[in-house]
């Protein structure tokens, strides 16, 4: 049940910032090309899964957007909003498809459970 919500909760964040970023007149095309961009974090797993788990849950958490929301908010600027938005839905549909912040014993233990088979 708790993993239901939790998903439910990522596929809200993700619908809010979908309809923010189509309602700010942003590019399409930078959403195509940057949704996947966190992702790349996993890249610090070549180096163990315990720094591996802390890289890419530092880029699967809600403060960076939301920081990056405020700055673009507060400066009247377009593309910190747009980005921190992008980031949002990326943090969304993760959580929504039931990937979920990592454990440091490996890849596919979140908090979520666990992640593929095996």
């Amino acid at each position: 049940m708790t993993t239901a919500l939790l998903r439910l909760e990522g596929a809200a964040l993700l619908a809010a910032a979908l309809a923010l970023y189509a309602a700010s007149g942003a590019s399409w095309w930078l959403f195509a090309v940057l949704l996947l961009a966190p992702d790349l974090s996993m890249l610090a797993y070549w180096k163990g899964p315990r720094l591996g788990a802390y890289v890419y849950n530092a880029f699967h958490i809600t403060p960076w957007p939301l920081a990056l929301l405020v700055g673009g908010y507060l400066s009247d600027a377009a593309l910190p909003l747009g980005l921190g938005l992008i980031w949002l839905a990326h943090i969304g549909m993760d959580r929504a498809l039931g990937y979920g912040l990592k454990e440091t014993v490996g890849f596919c233990d979140t908090h979520l459970g666990r992640i593929g088979r095996g």
